[in-house]
């Protein structure tokens, strides 16, 4: 299972600019996350530096993958109020992400779909071009 951000499974140590190399993203990405209450809070070393996790690297990857299929700004930041409600707020959790994955899932169908009529339409071209080319 993977370390959740909330977590205490892992020791706080990374600064801004270590979690940026280690999730790929840059600083300024991640001060945005931050600033949008879509990423937890950073613990703070005695300089008053923000410490990350390896549950933090996990959550960002979490949050690309949710942009990438599509969830909104706003739902990923339902998510992660809710997220930090905790245990509590479990089922409300489950539903947001069930929620998103059926939409997911009908993009998917609906691609399946376009993909099928561009084949369909390449076959076609294949088969008049081969009557059209002499033997």
């Amino acid at each position: 299972m993977a370390t959740h951000p909330y977590s205490t499974d892992t020791a706080p140590t990374l600064r801004i600019g270590e979690l940026a190399r280690r999730s790929g993203r840059s600083v300024h990405t991640i001060r945005w996350y931050e600033a949008q209450r879509l990423m937890p809070g950073a613990a703070r070393n005695a300089a008053g530096q923000r410490l990350f996790s390896e549950g933090h690297v996990q959550w960002l990857g979490l949050l690309d993958r949710l942009r990438a299929s599509g969830m909104s700004v706003r739902d990923m930041q339902a998510y992660a109020r809710l997220v930090r409600q905790g245990k509590s707020a479990l089922p409300e959790s489950r539903a947001l992400l069930r929620a998103h994955r059926d939409r997911v899932q009908q993009r998917c169908d609906d691609l399946r779909d376009a993909l099928a009529l561009v084949d369909s339409k390449i076959a076609m071209y294949d088969r008049w071009i081969a009557r059209a080319t002499p033997s």
